[in-house]
């Protein structure tokens, strides 16, 4: 079974190069840095230029820059930003002031530099143990349609990825591997008891009235970031485990959700921040993988295909190997 066509594929290639071999040479140009009603931004040609862009547009509503590896479009006014056609989401807008283009320091610092340059993420270190969590199991069985259960499709793509990543050489654990209910704290728990590790959390989706279709991966949200869908509460100030790894989480989430779209072919729903409990308390890089959505009516019927089963599942076996080799190597100094 085929899921995607040769130029989508083209346009995905550009990203995965520029994760396995960072193309952008950061110059020693200093930041242009604005204060904007309580929060600290950058200026876009500022970004152009510590990167290395040849050329910065407006085209309609998006500011593009782009050199021969690498083309972000930001949405100006918005938060969709789109690295080679693959889709983020900002934490803050881009905003237009006074003739500059500005991007949140958060968003620059925490997504688009460990995407540009995951060789200079400081906290990746080497892993050979993958943590692969199933969500839902036993009496929660998550998104339920006429063709089956979440749970049941979460353990499939589970079981199916732990053999391909076995035959990789990594260690993999299992948070369930049987249809059995585990709390977030035990699934939480499990995780960190491990060490040298990488932590997937694997659902399918459901809701958007059976309209809502496509990929969309979570990372923890930094602090001083809302979860997604709400907005900003004081406890979202806080520092918790996995943040220590945000810049790890982000570099992950990209190698996983490109490739899960370059292999599937499926609507881009872009990658985004949240505050599941899993991503809270894990200590490893963490992300939360939604492989397609269990409401509608075609993707449901996917979901509950074997083949598609095994394109996920191979998908985050290939993400995992390009995102090792992109972390661990390191640049000159």
């Amino acid at each position: 079974m085929s899921f995607v066509s040769r130029s989508f594929r083209k346009s995905l290639l550009l990203l995965l190069g520029g994760l396995l071999f960072p193309a952008l040479t950061a110059s020693a140009a200093g930041w242009e840095t604005v204060r904007h009603d309580g929060r600290d931004y950058v200026t876009v040609r500022s970004i152009r230029k510590f990167y290395n862009f040849q050329s910065m547009k407006v085209t309609g509503s998006f500011l593009e820059l782009e050199n021969r590896a690498v083309k972000i479009k930001f949405t100006i006014g918005g938060q969709e930003v789109y690295m080679n056609n693959v889709k983020f989401v900002f934490s803050f807008k881009v905003l237009p002031l006074q003739g500059r283009y500005l991007v949140s320091r958060i968003d620059l610092g925490k997504l688009v530099d460990p995407v540009l340059r995951p060789s200079y993420i400081q906290t990746s270190n080497p892993f050979d143990t993958v943590i692969i969590d199933p969500g839902h199991g036993g009496n929660d069985p998550g998104a339920v349609n006429r063709h089956g259960k979440e749970a049941n499709y979460n353990l499939a793509v589970g079981r199916i990825l732990k053999q391909q990543l076995e035959a990789r050489g990594f260690k993999v654990i299992m948070t369930r591997n049987s249809d059995r209910f585990l709390s977030l704290t035990e699934r939480v728990d499990l995780a960190n008891r491990f060490q040298n590790a990488i932590f997937i959390s694997i659902h399918f989706n459901s809701g958007g009235r059976g309209r809502a279709q496509g990929i969309e991966t979570f990372t923890l949200s930094p602090a001083g970031v809302a979860h997604y869908g709400r907005g900003l509460r004081k406890d979202d100030f806080q520092l918790r485990n996995g943040n220590t790894q945000d810049s790890a989480n982000i570099a992950l989430a990209t190698a996983v959700h490109s490739t899960c779209l370059l292999k599937t072919g499926r609507p881009d729903r872009g990658i985004r921040r949240a505050r599941f409990s899993v991503l809270t308390g894990v200590r490893h890089p963490a992300i939360l993988l939604e492989g397609g959505f269990m409401s509608h009516s075609y993707e449901a019927r996917l979901i509950a295909n074997a083949t598609y089963q095994r394109t996920i599942a191979g998908a985050i076996t290939d993400a995992v190997m390009k995102y090792r080799l992109a972390t661990m190597r390191r640049p000159k100094r």
